[in-house]
């Protein structure tokens, strides 16, 4: 799934081609949105904004209308030349001048009032994003103390009503950073243990977020079996909690 760098990065691809300006053109190629008539709706409409918060991404129009997209596991964002193809998964189009923007295959895409989003708990549930310019610590803690202490603070990490925009990759990658085993229970993670662990995510998911380059800050995601680049002892991996997530560790150096 992607996270919550991945929807920033998009955001910022999205933004110099549509943010301020009417589109050329916006399609909705697929079948569900048939009776939506969202080329109508919004047509005339310039984007005031386009907004990542945690997962979840956002394309505001004049008027108060909203397109708001949850990638979840199939979905994807795409800048392209307005000249290229649309894959046969475009779910939506919007074209300004020689560019156009694609949504592909998310399933979550859907037309909302801005005080429908205001409102909605899938949104106004949400914790702290992640990669807010100034991160709410106070507020991340008041939802972690919240939830249940027994909790492996590796699957709280994800639970995204306590932080926005950490996925299994990035609570891997914090955990191993802060030298913290993911499977402590949370009411044995101290404030300050828990807080390295976002400082240590923040700074990579920043540059990613400005690059599009996640790949360079994996240094235990996926990589079962294979040596600890800290200690050199072997790197685990288990399905955790109640989703099963699977979560990669070093069982010698995070205690």
């Amino acid at each position: 799934m992607p996270e919550g760098d991945t929807i920033h990065y998009a955001a910022n691809r999205i933004r110099p081609v549509l943010e301020g300006r009417v589109p050329d053109e916006l399609a909705t190629p697929h079948p569900r949105f048939g009776r939506d008539r969202w080329p109508e709706r919004l047509g005339g409409r310039a984007v005031t904004s386009v907004d990542a918060l945690g997962k979840h991404l956002f394309l505001r129009f004049e008027g108060a209308l909203v397109i708001h997209s949850h990638l979840r596991l199939t979905g994807k964002w795409r800048v392209r030349d307005a000249g290229e193809p649309r894959p046969p998964r475009t779910w939506l189009a919007l074209r300004r001048g020689d560019r156009q923007v694609l949504q592909l295959g998310g399933p979550v895409l859907e037309l909302m009032t801005e005080s429908r989003t205001r409102l909605d708990q899938r949104i106004a549930g949400l914790g702290p994003d992640i990669l807010a310019g100034v991160f709410d610590e106070e507020r991340f803690l008041r939802r972690l103390r919240g939830d249940d202490p027994t909790r492996p603070i590796g699957d709280a990490l994800i639970d995204q009503r306590t932080i926005a925009g950490i996925g299994n990759l990035w609570k891997a990658e914090g955990c191993f950073a802060a030298a913290i085993d993911p499977w402590r229970r949370t009411g044995d993670v101290s404030d300050e243990e828990a807080l390295a662990i976002v400082h240590a995510c923040r700074p990579g998911m920043q540059e990613s977020a400005a690059s599009g380059m996640q790949e360079r800050f994996r240094t235990i995601y996926g990589r079962a079996g294979q040596p600890c680049p800290r200690c050199g002892a072997t790197i685990q991996a288990r399905g955790q909690w109640d989703d099963n997530r699977r979560t990669y560790w070093c069982p010698s150096c995070q205690h």
